[in-house]
């Protein structure tokens, strides 16, 4: 595996299957096979990123929090949108809820540094707020780029924006966690994994048996993910995303 990145913003069950197309959303990057020089354009997309200014959450945020993490991870974490502590040190999930899922990682016997960690959105919401359906159509292509050179094998959706984003359905989190799908991102075959955003487990105690469960399963999908052949399709690459304001490092949409 390639060294991992570093916070990228200023320097850087179902047996069901779906195929998610998206519309071109801008021009198209050149495939990437090489984990070396998926890594190189990693970076320099996170610096491409790094001003980005398509929507209004750019006029309030500190900086653009990109993404951090093993940039030829098997394993991908998407959540929902940096916090107040993500947006002023750049990096996602540092506050309550990134403390439990390095717990959480810990149980399965992996570190953060063995995954890719990204968001929905790259910029902070107001006081945390929802992602509006703007902000998630001018942010989303920074993700699909994401996992277009990253090429994850298995890719945990964290709560409900990104489930229902990544997913292309509306079942909430509630409904479909622990409940994995194979689906087509960045033009490759991936595992879907839905499970509860860590923060539901810090309002809603009994949600961390829950949550310990679901984790329990991630090693035998990495596994099973692994012994897959990896379908090749394009998919859509990428335009840039935006965040603003202050609070505690709460993402709604957790259920």
């Amino acid at each position: 595996m390639v060294a991992a990145v570093a916070a990228a913003a200023p320097a850087a069950a179902t047996e069901e299957s779906a195929t998610l197309t998206r519309p071109p959303t801008g021009v198209h990057s050149a495939p990437v096979s090489d984990a070396v020089d998926r890594a190189s354009a990693l970076r320099a997309y996170a610096d491409e990123t790094a001003s980005c200014t398509r929507c209004v959450l750019s006029r309030g945020r500190t900086q653009v929090v990109f993404g951090v993490g093993n940039p030829d991870a098997d394993l991908m974490f998407v959540g929902e949108a940096p916090g107040f502590h993500e947006d002023q040190q750049g990096i996602p999930f540092v506050g309550q809820a990134g403390k439990l899922l390095d717990r959480l990682l810990a149980g399965i016997g992996l570190q953060r540094s063995d995954t890719y960690i990204a968001n929905v959105l790259k910029c902070r919401p107001p006081g945390n707020r929802d992602p509006m359906p703007d902000e998630i159509a001018s942010c989303e292509p920074h993700l699909w780029r994401q996992i277009e050179l990253i090429q994850p094998k298995l890719v945990a959706t964290l709560g409900n924006f990104a489930t229902k984003l990544l997913s292309g359905k509306p079942l909430g989190i509630t409904r479909v966690h622990g409940q994995e799908q194979e689906v087509t991102l960045g033009g490759n075959s991936v595992l879907l994994y839905p499970i509860y955003h860590p923060a539901a487990a810090l309002y809603t105690p009994r949600m961390l048996t829950v949550l310990e469960q679901d984790f329990a399963r991630i090693p035998e999908l990495i596994e099973r993910a692994q012994a897959t052949t990896p379908v090749t399709a394009r998919d859509e690459p990428a335009p840039l995303p935006a965040p603003v304001q202050a609070r505690e490092a709460v993402q709604l949409g957790l259920f």
